[in-house]
């Protein structure tokens, strides 16, 4: 069996029970090393074979979980934050399907929420954004065009822009050729949930230069929208003259 688990975005204790529990048992692991916090593998048993895959390549990756599945041990894919995010699991999937290897997979905490408790934020404020974008820039690895920056930044939604902290001086330019203001509101989040991790609040405008002043060119989020400012409406949630299903409304 190959378990693909997400590490979580760096904390350690920020795994899964579920998850620990595959790595506790695992007899082979390959890890993101570029990545996954490595204090993890510490809690990998005496004898485990550990693998980096950032040296290594699909068919090396695939390689070791061939050999593993021939020799009956268990495999650990350990990918950072959640598999489902910039995680390069689907091609590791489809291979495993055409060599009959089952596997699961294990959800992880995302870097995207890891980022929003370093803000004390809430991405989808009521009469600001219900509507939260995962994107990156385009760079060595292109996006489809109809998914450019500029296209999306045109709603004006919550945007969290992955891969791209060294790009910020053309990130913020096509912010605003699409749609923000230079004054909406940004952040860069360094590391979220690291022990060095670092928040940097700023404007659309401003995101160039707040990158270069505190160093960040990478491993960090950049988060943009009115979700960052001060104004918003109250969740009818919790409002004592909405009624719900479980809560009368109030009469005032």
């Amino acid at each position: 069996m190959v378990d693909f688990v997400g590490a979580g975005c760096g904390a350690p204790d920020l795994i899964t029970l579920r998850g620990k529990r595959l790595i506790e048992n695992a007899d082979v692991i390959i890890y993101a090393g570029s990545l996954v916090n490595p204090v993890l593998l510490a809690y990998a048993k005496e004898g485990c074979e550990i693998h980096n895959s950032a040296l290594m390549h699909l068919d090396e990756v695939i390689d070791v979980m061939k050999n593993a599945e021939a020799d009956g041990k268990n495999t650990v894919r350990l990918h950072t934050g959640d598999p489902s995010v910039y995680g390069a699991v689907r091609e590791q999937m489809d291979r495993l399907d055409e060599l009959d290897i089952p596997y699961r997979v294990t959800p992880g905490v995302s870097s995207f929420c890891g980022a929003a408790a370093a803000l004390r934020a809430e991405y989808t404020l009521p009469d600001v954004s219900q509507t939260v974008i995962l994107t990156r820039m385009a760079g060595r690895t292109p996006v489809p065009e109809k998914e450019s920056i500029e296209s999306l930044a045109a709603h004006n939604a919550t945007m969290v822009i992955f891969l791209s902290a060294g790009m910020t001086e053309e990130l913020s330019q096509r912010l605003i050729k699409g749609g923000y203001s230079g004054d909406t509101p940004a952040a860069i989040v360094y590391k979220a949930t690291w022990e060095d991790e670092k928040v940097v609040r700023c404007t659309v405008a401003e995101l160039h230069e707040a990158a270069e002043r505190n160093g960040i060119t990478k491993t960090a989020l950049i988060t943009v929208g009115g979700f960052l400012g001060n104004d918003y409406e109250l969740s009818k949630l919790y409002d004592k003259t909405f009624e719900t299903e479980f809560r009368k409304a109030e009469k005032i």
